[in-house]
Formats: C-alpha cells, structure tokens, sequence
C-alpha cells in the first residue's frame, strides 16, 4: 500500500470515530492510561495542525507554542474536521513527501514523518473505538501496512518511552491484535 493510500485510510478509521462520539463520551476514559476521548482526539487535532508549517519547513521553535492550550473548543468533530483537512492540503502538495522535516527526535524525512502520523492515527482510532464503544474493527489491509511499518522501530520506541510494554496477543490473534498487542494493548 502506497504512503497516499494508508494515509487516506488512516484518515477515513479515525475520523468516522471522532463522527461517532456520543455526546456524554467526550470524558470517558481510553486505552491510553492518562486521556479521556476528549484528550486522544486533541491530540491527533494538535499534530494535524502541525503539519502544514512543518512540511513547508518550519522548525519546531519556530512554530513555538501556538498550538499549546484547548484546540477543540466547544465544536471538536469540526475543529478535527479543518485541521485534517488542512493536513491532507499540505500531504497531497506537490513534493510534500519529498523533503525533510523538524520534529521533536531530530529533521527526519518526510516520508518517515508521514508514517509516524499515518502508525499514531490508526492505533488511536483503535484507542478511540474502545473510548466510544464503537466498532474496533481497522482496515486489515492498513492494518497490514502500519504493522510493517513499525517492526523496525518498535524497539526504540519502547526505549524512548513512547510506548507501554507488549503484552501477550490472544490465542489464534489476527495480525490487528497481534500489532495491538505489541503495542502495550489489549484488544
């Protein structure tokens, strides 16, 4: 699957989530120990917002703290709405993954960049389905895709802190559960 295809899809997982939030869920508690649903979808607004000053070559310092604070507002389905909207703007520019790109860890390609979002936005509309009740079933083949992706940087993931331990996958796991799994939940 081509970087374009997954990003689309990863797209398509969360946003039907973020669509889905019951209005009384926006506090409910989700796989990721320290956020409600209000907080992951904050989140993934917060680093789609990065994303245009980024892939035109901003620094971090240089875009500072201007996306510190409540995004969200009082209209969170439509404040994710712009801001992925302007993020699939800047991914679909001409020679957008072609670059090099400021991020925390260091310039980075930005293809690798365009993963790291394309990896966090899948397993967080896992996270999210679980926060809402709803259908936790991802795309087998973005699934697939995001789950070789990450094989070679898991280990240093974990080391950096980013990620909780593995734990054991079910018995007779999919390979959404195994990569869950592998990824400090529990599916």
């Amino acid at each position: 699957m081509d970087q374009q295809d997954a990003r689309r899809r990863a797209i398509a997982e969360f946003d039907r989530r973020v669509r889905a939030v019951p209005a009384d869920r926006w506090d409910a508690p989700t796989p990721c120990s320290e956020w409600t649903v209000r907080d992951l979808v904050a989140h993934l607004v917060v680093e789609q917002l990065w994303v245009p000053p980024l892939l035109s070559g901003a620094t971090i310092d240089e875009v500072g703290d201007r996306f510190d604070g409540d995004q969200l507002g009082s209209e969170p389905v439509a404040v994710w709405s712009r801001a992925i909207a302007a993020a699939d703007d800047a991914w679909s520019a001409p020679g957008a993954m072609d670059g090099m790109v400021h991020t925390g860890a260091g310039i980075i390609p930005a293809r690798e960049y365009g993963w790291q979002m394309i990896d966090d936005m899948t397993v967080h509309a896992w996270d999210l389905a679980v926060g809402i009740g709803a259908d936790e079933s991802l795309d087998p083949e973005l699934v697939a895709a995001v789950h070789a992706d990450i094989r070679p940087h898991i280990d240093d993931w974990r080391q950096a802190g980013l990620l909780a331990p593995a734990v054991p996958a079910p018995r007779g796991a999919g390979e959404q559960e195994t990569m869950l799994a592998w990824l400090g939940r529990r599916p």
